[in-house]
This record gives structure tokens, C-alpha cells and sequence, in this order.
């Protein structure tokens, strides 16, 4: 067992980095990021453009949308549209635009006012922004983007719109919302306007959540289990929120305090109660059948410190481990979910719309045997013990104990005898294993004690755990062959023995007659 060492293999941290440098993590954006897009579009009252606006104009919004690269492009966003973009275009993910209304760009002031609002908006609260400003919202129009990661808002009147994405995949981070306004300074043209704006807001991609477990050293209920969970970090300079969630199937049962959390690569270490908090308590989660129940669920929360390291960190990736007890027998389904951003915990653990799970199974089962006598006939009485190699079962060494004890007794009296908490013999880590393969298990059993009127066995009888032999019915049939006795009275094979006796009994009185004649002799010679 490997408690406190949640580092990975070095052929799954080779395979982590490889894949984290194609697609990073995700987040909700900040105010001085839409500052900056509202800055790079020339959000501003213009110089030198052509004097007028054309109130009846009509213009539209272009989004490309595509994936968040490692480091900037340099590529301008300036409102004209970017070719030779070579980034991965990101399809499905839904816009949404609100005209603010109130706001006259045909007017000098009405830029003023604009200028206004983009200082003071606020992406995380953008309706409030706007209304808290003095002005409402019109209606919003929503578009998808299409294969190429665009989606076109035509027929746009002249003003100030509110840009949102509102539909994303639960491994992608959702811009953050921003102002764009019809019309806009044309940056290579300055005396001119731009009605047909293009907007390219990034996102960020994370890497499903990995969740592993160690139970290949484990044979019983009550062994401790450990599960690892690997975790992207946003790219980005800023996390607003970051947490890793385990909700605990019934069937296992948390050890307190066995929680580890650590860089996968980095050297700086993550300090409980500074960086990180843990919370293991009772939690929602939506179970397959899209029921909400509660389970125990293991949470590490970030706290801002840790944010900041997350963020200083954000090519690396968080490993968390934890242990856990088997309680009940079962093909247990373990997941763990990633909320990399504030936006994200709106998701209840299971919410198909939320981030999809990281997951391992851990399977545990038994077995039924039958005794029987060479009749057919069903014997209690027997005792047996299991053993998982062929030199403990033989030496009857290390023992298995199950429910407290290592020592089974067939008492029901149709002589059947059920041995439960036993993990698969082929699975192990989360995988299938094959009978040469490590983790693989063979039990023996071996009868310690025969029903009364019986001979023991003469060797341990080999068996597997699986599905089959947890599933109910009579997996094993064990048959006793009766004692062998030797007849001591009656029959011909008696009068033999009598015959045998009568002569071993007479020639002994013929030799001491013999013996005494003879002392005679020599007393009187």
C-alpha cells in the first residue's frame, strides 16, 4: 500500500505532459480581461474617424472561436477580421448578444457614455453592469459556432452589445462576457468606420480529470485502498476558484486524514490549511439514473494562496490522493470531478452538464460452496480456511480473515457455506489481469475440520473470485469420502484374527513350560 506517494508513473507523467501541452485548463475570465478586449477593439471615442455615424447602418459581430494557446499568438484583435490562424477552432460553443439600450453612438456623448460603462463593467456580473449603470437590456439573440468556430450575428443596429457565451462543454472554460460596439474606429483606415466587427475570445481546454486505483495488494474487506486523481490546471494568469470533488460510492468508507495533495511536476509543495482546504462530509451528487441523492464526498478547496500557486503553476498538474476502506461486496464505481473555475460549481457532482468525472472501478465479490457426502447428501459440520498461495495453504500460514474471523464453519443445513469480501481474482488496479499477470489472486481452500464420519481432504482445493461466482447460486462443490474402519468383530475375517490370537496366546504357554522344565533341570543337576 502506497498512502502518501500520490506521484504517478513516469510513463503516465510523460503522457500528462504531452497532452497537457496540446490542451489547458479552463476559467471564467476577470474584469481586466474584458478591459483589455474592450481596449484592443478601440473601444474609445474616436479622433480622427469620419465625422458622422450612420444611425440606419447596419453591421454584425463575427466570434471566431478557438482554442487558448500556451502563450499569446501576437496576432492583432482589433476588430478586422485574422487570417492564417493556425489554432484548433472550438464548434458547439454557444454566444449570446444583448443590445444595451440607451446609449447613442450617433452622438458624441453617447461615446462618452460608453466609455463610462466599460470602465465600470464588471464580466462576472455583466446585467448588473449595465442596468446598475442606468441602462437596460434589450432581447438576446443566440447563436452556435459552426465547424470552423464562428458564428455571425448579422443585420446588427448601430450601438453598444453586451457579448456572453452561454453554452460551452463541460471541458472548456467560457469567456469571459464583453462590450463590443457598431461602429468601430477602423484600425488601418482611422477615418473610417467598422461596421463588420470580429471578436476572437479564446478558451481555455482541460484534459478530463484521471482517477486511478491501487488495490492490487489488497484481498479483503477492510483492506485499505488508495485512489489517485490527476487534475489540469487553468492556463491562465488568473483562477477565480478551484476545486477537486470525490463523491464516495456506499461501499466505501473514507479514512480520515489520508488525503494528500502535491504538484505532478513542480517542486514547490502545496501546504494543508494555507493552500488548500479539505471537507469530507456529506454532499449532492446525481446518480446514473439522474436522481439526485447524497453520498459522502471528499472535497479539496483551494483557498487564495493556493490560487496564486495554481496560477503560477498552470503548465503543471494537481495530484491528489486519498484512501479508502471496502465495506461491501460490489463492482464499485469511483469518480472524482474537476470545478477549475467559480463558474463551474454551479455543476452538482454526476450533472451530465457539468465537468465530466475522472473514474476507476475497484470489484469485490465471493463465493458459495456445497458439501456433500459421496451420496449426494448435504454435511454441516466442516471448517474451512482460504489461503491466497499454494505454500500458505499448505503450511496453513496467513490465513485470510473475513467478518473477524479466519475460520469458516458449514452450519446451514443444506451444507452450503458462503465466503464473501474476497476482491476479484482477475482485476486489480482497475484493470483486467490475466493468472500470470501481478495482481491477479488464486485462493485456495483447505478443510481443516471434517464433518463427523468423514476423512479431511487431502489438498487444497484452488478457486477464483469473479462476477460469476458472486452472482447467487452454488459456485463450488466439495464432497467428503466416509472414514475407513477396520473390523474387529464378526465374519470370517474376524475368526481369522480370533485363529491368529490362539496361537500367538498358545505357543507363548508352550514356550514358558518349556522354559521352566529346563530350570528344573539345571537346579537338580
Amino acid at each position: 500500500m502506497t498512502r502518501n506517494q500520490p506521484i504517478l508513473s513516469s510513463h503516465m507523467k510523460e503522457r500528462n505532459v504531452h497532452r497537457k501541452t496540446a490542451r489547458r485548463g479552463i476559467r471564467v475570465g476577470i474584469a481586466t480581461a474584458a478591459v483589455a478586449v474592450i481596449a484592443a477593439l478601440g473601444f474609445a471615442a474616436p479622433a480622427s474617424a469620419a465625422p458622422v455615424v450612420d444611425p440606419n447602418a447596419l453591421g454584425s459581430i463575427t466570434v471566431h472561436k478557438f482554442e487558448k494557446p500556451e502563450s499569446p499568438t501576437g496576432l492583432p484583435n482589433n476588430g478586422t477580421e485574422v487570417g492564417g490562424i493556425t489554432l484548433d477552432p472550438l464548434a458547439g460553443i454557444e454566444f449570446t448578444i444583448k443590445p444595451v439600450q440607451g446609449i447613442d453612438l450617433a452622438t458624441n456623448s453617447g461615446w462618452v457614455d460608453a466609455g463610462t460603462l466599460a470602465n465600470s463593467f464588471d464580466p462576472a456580473e455583466p446585467e448588473t453592469s449595465v442596468t446598475g449603470a442606468g441602462y437596460t437590456l434589450g432581447a438576446g439573440t443566440a447563436l452556435t459556432t459552426d465547424a470552423a468556430g464562428e458564428a455571425t450575428f448579422a443585420g446588427l443596429p448601430v450601438g453598444v452589445y453586451v457579448v456572453q457565451e452561454t453554452g460551452h462543454p463541460s471541458t472548456t472554460t467560457p469567456a469571459a462576457p464583453f462590450l463590443v460596439t457598431i461602429p468601430m474606429t477602423d484600425p488601418t483606415n482611422h477615418d473610417n468606420w467598422l461596421y463588420d466587427v470580429h471578436v476572437y475570445p479564446k478558451n481555455s481546454v482541460l484534459e478530463p480529470t484521471e482517477k486511478t486505483v491501487e488495490d492490487a495488494d489488497d484481498v479483503k474487506l477492510g483492506d485499505e485502498i488508495d485512489f489517485t486523481i490527476v487534475s489540469d490546471i487553468p492556463n491562465e494568469q488568473v483562477i477565480d476558484a478551484y476545486k477537486i470533488v470525490d463523491p464516495l460510492d456506499s461501499k466505501l468508507d473514507y479514512v480520515p486524514g489520508s488525503v494528500t495533495v502535491a504538484f505532478q511536476n513542480s517542486a514547490q509543495t502545496l501546504v494543508e490549511g494555507v493552500d488548500y482546504e479539505v471537507v469530507a462530509a456529506d454532499g449532492p451528487y446525481i446518480n446514473a439514473a439522474g436522481v439526485q441523492e447524497t453520498r459522502f464526498t471528499v472535497t479539496v478547496r483551494f483557498l487564495a494562496d493556493g490560487l496564486l500557486k495554481l496560477a503560477a503553476n498552470n503548465a503543471d498538474q494537481v495530484v491528489v490522493g486519498l484512501t479508502t476502506t471496502v465495506n461491501t461486496v460490489g463492482e464499485i464505481l469511483n469518480q472524482a470531478y474537476t470545478y477549475p473555475n467559480e463558474g463551474s460549481n454551479v455543476f452538482v457532482p454526476g450533472n451530465p452538464d457539468g465537468p465530466p468525472p475522472g473514474e476507476t472501478i475497484t470489484k469485490w465479490g465471493g463465493l458459495t460452496l456445497h458439501k456433500v457426502g459421496m451420496n449426494g447428501t448435504s454435511l454441516t459440520g466442516a471448517v474451512f480456511q482460504v489461503f491466497t498461495s499454494a505454500a500458505d495453504a499448505a503450511a496453513r500460514t496467513n490465513p485470510v480473515t473475513l467478518g473477524g474471523t479466519t475460520s469458516f464453519e458449514v452450519v446451514n443445513a443444506d451444507g452450503t457455506l458462503s465466503l464473501s469480501g474476497l476482491r476479484y481474482s482477475d482485476w486489480a488496479n482497475g484493470a483486467a489481469v490475466a493468472p500470470d499477470e501481478a495482481g491477479y489472486i488464486q485462493y485456495y481452500l483447505v478443510e481443516v475440520e471434517a464433518p463427523a464420519g468423514y476423512e479431511l481432504l487431502a489438498q487444497p482445493i484452488e478457486f477464483t473470485i469473479d462476477a460469476a461466482t458472486t452472482a447467487t447460486g452454488i459456485d463450488l462443490e466439495v464432497t467428503n469420502v466416509p472414514k475407513f474402519t477396520l473390523p474387529f468383530t464378526g465374519g470370517a475375517g474376524a475368526g481369522m484374527f480370533y485363529t491368529l490370537g490362539l496361537l500367538l496366546v498358545g505357543g507363548g504357554a508352550l514356550f514358558l513350560i518349556v522354559a521352566r522344565v529346563r530350570a528344573r533341570r539345571i537346579a537338580h543337576a
